[in-house]
């Protein structure tokens, strides 16, 4: 399977980028710095480099030619308004119109909890970051595109266990990007998953057998 990874610098990017590439799939790395490259190779992806700020949809779509399918894990990761709106709701956009232009079908975003921060006193900034995220998934979910939307809780650097909690609604938590990662690549070989919106805490059950609990009849 040939996955393209938008974000692949990123913690859960690089993180999915080594399982595909471990488990035999072809993981092409989207980056925006040419020497991000080498630590990427090195762990078995290929790269391309291309900025989701400055790149046009029609290059994109042109890099995606022959892709099975796509992982939007790119993020601004609290570098202000300005970029969150470029990036998680633009950017986000600009991949939608390429992936469809390019005729690959499949497409996995990464969004946010919707209970993250709640009650917490959290900045502004961080408001405007949920409203940009809800209006990423919603704008996905009226694309033609076989979509489905990961909402992982906390993120955490801890090493994942294999075990995860996976459902339509749960309650909120924290889980490892050792783990989102481990999700992302059975979501992606699972087409059965498609069309739902799921969320993701550290739980008691296998990767394999939570995101199979989640088939829908095709």
């Amino acid at each position: 399977m040939k996955t393209a990874i938008i974000g692949a610098n990123g913690k859960v990017g690089t993180r999915l980028g080594q399982m595909l590439a471990q488990r035999g799939d072809e993981a092409l790395g989207f980056i925006r710095k040419e020497e991000q490259a080498e630590e990427l190779e090195k762990l078995g992806m290929k790269t391309v480099l291309a900025d989701l700020i400055e790149t046009d949809a029609a290059e994109y779509a042109s890099l995606l030619k022959g892709m099975d399918a796509v992982v939007f894990t790119a993020g601004a990761g609290g570098a202000g308004n300005d970029l969150t709106k470029a990036i998680d709701g633009d950017g986000l956009s600009k991949m939608i119109a390429a992936t469809e232009e390019a005729g690959v079908k499949r497409f996995l975003l990464v969004s946010a909890f919707p209970d993250a921060g709640r009650g917490m006193g959290m900045p502004e900034s961080f408001e405007f970051y949920m409203k940009v995220k809800r209006q990423a998934d919603v704008e996905l979910a009226k694309s033609s595109l076989d979509w489905t939307i990961l909402r992982p809780g906390t993120l955490t650097d801890e090493p994942g266990t294999g075990k995860v909690e996976l459902g339509l609604a749960i309650p909120y938590g924290e889980v490892s990007r050792d783990d989102v990662a481990g999700v992302l690549a059975e979501l992606l070989h699972n087409p059965e998953t498609t069309k739902l919106i799921l969320e993701l805490t550290e739980g008691p059950t296998p990767i394999g057998d939570a995101v199979a609990s989640q088939n829908r009849p095709l």
